[in-house]
């Protein structure tokens, strides 16, 4: 990893102006008795008496082929008090599809809006906590929906320049209207144009794609549980994982005035989304990771481990990317599955993002720049820092399955194997069921495990499987998962909260209106105790063996290599437990089973894993070293339940 350059601190010229003047004039008994600089932003304005004002942002585009350039809907909510006195504010902006047709947060809040046509409800409380601290917050409709024109593209040109043009808008580079069709301009004046986004799953997606077009104004992105390659939201190395496309997608979220208009973007994207699972231009357009270099945003990412919506594939090839072009970051990494921070681990998040803003937007020297750069969730709320992530001297260390005393049961270590292992694909069964069975020969899945470990070894990053098999068919999908075999307390990521239960109590964050409550329910972990835990999983196409962009037909009974990458974690396996791999076909819910029902047989000699751990292959030696292989047996291992991921709308659930 590039070392980690430190953040630039801004300030405005008028206070370092202030202070150079006051250096050569004050003595220096005088200059040690002065007060420390803030270490805040405080909530000295009224949010009672703030503006609340709506204007509309012309795209430049015309996505709904109306002969007009589309306007998307900007509401705005800023202290009044900063506006009379000429003083300019930082922006935070969260532009999402959500605000109409779904509402945003764990109570599903939509944007209200009183008779003048003003915004009476902001969802979420980064209004009411950030506008009495000096800051605006910006809500804008992303294209297409609620009170905008135009089609949703869902991640593509259209969406992105969406939000781009208000960035640029607030930088007085765009122009804007006082209504959705009128000819009044509305300027921005009340601000430094010093933007941060921030939002959870298609938002933060939004506010990926923007930091990605590298337009000036955007200081900082907080992208939570966020896509950053939209084919890898439907497909992982050609295998599909929703049996939908965007079009459907598009047409979920787009409003009534849209539907009516969107039928040829409809139509686009369900032609350059193939259900084959082949990588297509509309995919490129829709690849932020390729674009990484163009970031100048500083990025403060937050991803559940178990987040079987937006999943962890989408952290590693994008951290990596902003990293490689010295992309300054900050990374929060959950136990939960597809969940906001607010709500599972509410106080510290909110003074953690309270003290990123103030850095990123007001150059307030607060020193979060100088703390660890990773903050990763070990048990139900309890964390470990990282100075670095991954932490220095992560180094992969190559893995080799063999077998074991009986089929299917195989060993891992650091030596080649030998000999092969074959399964079936069930579409009936998932990765629970392999990891419940892992000491048991069982016709549907290959498992390798270790003997109990004799110290902790940890995990940290992008593993990648490279399996060798011949099928039976013409079409098999592969399934790759390691898997920590011990006893454990973990969120219960599989429950329908996905890790956290919400309760009847509320914590109130910010000022309140009638309209608008700071108030929210209170929530608390929801756990399981288990016998194994899912560490990290991948999935891909046998056919997709010679690309990850074009698939194939099979020769039944010829051999075929591939690689399958599994998904970034940070993980602990504690002393006494075990490491398993385990090589299946179809994730039941997970992935798409084949058009056939495959045998597959793994060549061992050739099949590996390289997983990335604190210390190499010397760490996973040491941690190996000495120990007896468990002998298999009949006890069925708990672990969390089967789980669904029958949601397709990234954002949606919770």
């Amino acid at each position: 990893m590039p070392k980690r350059t430190r953040f630039t601190t801004w300030r405005p010229l008028a206070t370092a102006a202030t202070a150079a003047l006051l250096a050569t004039l004050i003595t220096p008994a005088a200059v040690q008795a002065a007060p420390a600089a803030p270490r805040g932003s405080e909530p000295v304005y009224s949010y009672e008496n703030a503006i609340r004002e709506a204007v509309w942002v012309d795209t430049g585009l015309d996505g709904d082929r109306d002969g007009k350039t589309d306007r998307v809907a900007v509401d705005i909510v800023r202290p009044r008090e900063t506006a009379r006195q000429g003083r300019k504010i930082p922006v935070i902006m969260d532009a999402s599809p959500y605000y109409s047709c779904c509402g945003r947060g764990n109570e599903s809040q939509k944007k209200t809006y009183d008779a003048q046509g003003r915004v009476a409800q902001m969802p979420l409380y980064y209004d009411n906590y950030f506008v009495p601290r000096g800051y605006a917050f910006v809500g804008v409709d992303l294209v297409g929906t609620n009170r905008s024109d135009g089609c949703v593209d869902v991640g593509g040109r259209s969406d992105v320049q969406s939000a781009k043009a208000v960035v640029d808008w607030l930088n007085g580079r765009a122009k804007a209207y006082t209504s959705r069709t009128g000819a009044t301009r509305a300027q921005a004046g009340w601000t430094n144009g010093r933007t941060g986004m921030i939002g959870k799953s298609w938002d933060g997606t939004i506010a990926n794609g923007v930091a990605a077009t590298g337009v000036k104004g955007l200081k900082t992105i907080v992208p939570i549980s966020a896509i950053s390659s939209w084919y890898d939201y439907y497909f992982q190395q050609g295998a599909p994982l929703y049996d939908s496309g965007p079009a459907w997608l598009s047409d979920y979220v787009n409003s009534p005035d849209a539907r009516a208009k969107c039928a040829a973007v409809q139509q686009k994207l369900t032609d350059g989304a193939p259900r084959t699972g082949d990588w297509t231009p509309l995919w490129t357009e829709r690849d932020y990771v390729k674009a990484a270099r163009k970031v100048k945003a500083s990025v403060f990412l937050v991803h559940g481990m178990q987040d079987l919506n937006v999943r962890m594939r989408h952290v590693g090839p994008w951290w990596d990317a902003l990293a490689k072009n010295g992309v300054e970051r900050k990374i929060w990494l959950s136990q939960t599955g597809h969940v906001d921070p607010f709500d599972f681990r509410r106080g510290t998040w909110v003074t953690t993002l309270h003290r990123w803003f103030d850095h990123e937007l007001m150059g307030i020297d607060n020193g979060i720049d100088r703390e660890p750069m990773a903050d990763i969730e070990r048990a139900p709320d309890r964390w470990d820092t990282s100075r670095v992530w991954p932490p220095s001297g992560t180094r992969a260390a190559t893995l080799r399955p063999d077998r074991g005393a009986q089929a299917g049961v195989g060993t891992l270590g650091l030596h080649r194997g030998h000999g092969t292992e074959s399964f079936t694909d069930d579409p009936k069964l998932s990765e629970t069921d392999w990891a419940a069975r892992i000491d048991r020969p069982t016709p549907e899945k290959a498992g390798f495990v270790t003997g109990p470990l004799t110290r902790d070894l940890r995990l940290s990053g992008s593993s990648e499987v490279t399996v060798t098999a011949t099928p039976s068919t013409p079409t098999a999908h592969l399934s790759a998962v390691l898997v920590d075999i011990g006893p454990a307390t973990i969120r219960d990521y599989a429950d329908a909260g996905e890790g956290i239960t919400t309760l009847t109590g509320r914590t109130c964050w910010g000022a309140s209106t009638t309209g608008d409550s700071s108030c929210f329910k209170e929530t608390k972990a929801k756990t399981a105790d288990v016998d194994y835990t899912v560490v990290s999983r991948g999935w891909a196409d046998l056919g997709n063996h010679a690309s990850d962009h074009k698939g194939a037909p099979l020769t039944p009974g010829k051999r075929y290599t591939i690689t399958v990458d599994l998904a970034a974690t940070d993980h602990v396996v504690p002393k006494g437990h075990r490491l398993a791999l385990i090589v299946a076909g179809t994730d039941k819910d997970l992935i798409d089973p084949p058009a056939d029902r495959p045998k597959l047989t793994l060549d061992l000699s050739r099949t590996s894993a390289r997983v990335p751990f604190a210390g190499g292959a010397t760490a996973f030696a040491r941690a190996t070293a000495g120990t007896s292989l468990a002998t298999p047996g009949a006890t069925l291992l708990d672990g969390v339940r089967e789980p669904r991921t029958t949601h397709r709308v990234p954002g949606e659930a919770r």
